[in-house]
């Protein structure tokens, strides 16, 4: 895509940005509040509809672009994991969904009149181990009756829509154990109370999550997408989507400790001197500068291929697990740069710090990212 149209994305969200300073966020932290206007300012700015393609209403553009979308997000200090689910759940509709589906749904979507920001699919006794998810929908006429659970679906409470996983076939009753799973989009204005319960869950990050409970939630039967038994696939796809963009966000959360680190260290004076001058603080912001800009590459690599149509599950999960591990060696380096400093709300260091510190469990935890590796691709034995 032309660079110079890229670059005016990026300086259309750092504008944007400079609306919701620290301190916008440092309240909603207090208040454990979900940023409905930063939200609200994306989706006016047409930020959030970039892949949905222009006849449904978007803008039709490149997970590359989605990518410095997210990553300027988190460089400027705000925070895309609010509605960052939107960029990648809505492909499982829009690749596997049928033409009355898409045509239903994308434009809403694409307007901001729907969000489609929860993705239910993790569940309390299955955790990463997806193929074992116990929910299920059993067909009833016109209708699947859903019963079960999920954990960690975040942004539940202010989603209109969820891309939804459950089990349309018993485990014991398929030949390989990533069968008889199935895909729907619930419409949650229409459960939500009838079948469908939602319980936050606090964190030690103002990330809006939730467990999700279904009790004879009834939906109707086309709200299957695609083939019945087909989910599994059909969620990969999208699996690796959120893995790249998750990284796009921690080269952003990096960058921005890095850049706060840097001027700190040239302003702050101790024994007469700024601290940046003494190596032993600059290495460290330099050695992260390094391995910031080494897994930037992995992601655009990712971007590349994915954007290509091509194979990408092992760049996917390496730009996740380097992206995740340079930005947390980021946050450490910056707060240690800061001192007691680094621990004041004021200067957004500590929010940062906490926020970053998650990618490197989800989407997926570094152990699994390194079985996958050694497995696919160094034909190593399956160890689980």
């Amino acid at each position: 895509m032309d660079e110079d149209i890229v670059l005016q994305i990026r300086q259309t969200v750092r504008q944007l940005c400079e609306n919701f300073p620290g301190n916008y966020w440092q309240q909603k932290d207090r208040d454990r509040d979900y940023p409905t206007e930063f939200v609200e300012a994306l989706t006016e700015a047409s930020l959030l509809s970039s892949l949905i393609p222009e006849q449904y209403g978007g803008a039709g553009l490149p997970l590359s672009v989605a990518s410095a979308i997210l990553e300027e997000i988190h460089a400027n200090g705000c925070n895309g994991a609010a509605c960052h689910a939107q960029m990648y759940t809505m492909g499982t509709l829009l690749r596997h969904g049928s033409e009355e589906q898409r045509q239903a749904y994308l434009p809403g979507i694409a307007s901001g009149e729907l969000r489609l920001q929860a993705f239910g699919v993790t569940e309390p006794t299955a955790g990463t181990d997806t193929t074992s998810i116990a929910t299920t929908a059993v067909r009833d006429g016109d209708e699947y009756v859903v019963n079960g659970q999920k954990v960690w679906t975040s942004r539940a409470e202010y989603s209109d829509l969820m891309i939804l996983l459950a089990r349309t076939t018993a485990k014991d009753k398929v030949a390989k154990r990533s069968e008889g799973l199935s895909v729907f989009i619930v419409d949650m204005r229409k459960v939500v109370g009838n079948g469908m319960t939602i319980r936050p869950i606090r964190t030690m990050i103002n990330h809006a999550t939730t467990e999700v409970f279904f009790d004879n939630m009834r939906i109707p039967a086309d709200s299957l997408i695609g083939e019945e038994g087909k989910g599994f696939r059909y969620i990969l796809t999208g699996m690796n989507a959120e893995r790249i963009l998750i990284a796009s966000e921690c080269i952003g959360d990096a960058n921005w400790f890095i850049r706060a680190a840097s001027a700190y260290a040239r302003e702050r004076e101790v024994f007469g001197r700024p601290i940046g001058r003494n190596q032993g603080i600059q290495f460290p912001i330099a050695r992260a500068y390094a391995d910031t800009r080494a897994a930037e590459l992995m992601v655009r690599e990712a971007c590349r291929l994915y954007d290509a149509g091509e194979a990408c599950g092992a760049e996917a999960n390496m730009s996740k697990m380097l992206a995740s591990e340079a930005s947390w060696a980021a946050a450490e380096m910056c707060l240690q740069t800061h001192g007691g400093f680094g621990f004041a709300e004021e200067y957004d260091v500590e929010r940062k710090f906490r926020e970053t510190r998650l990618y490197q469990i989800a989407p997926i935890s570094t152990n699994l990212v390194l079985s996958f590796l050694a497995e696919h691709e160094l034909d190593l034995p399956r160890s689980y």
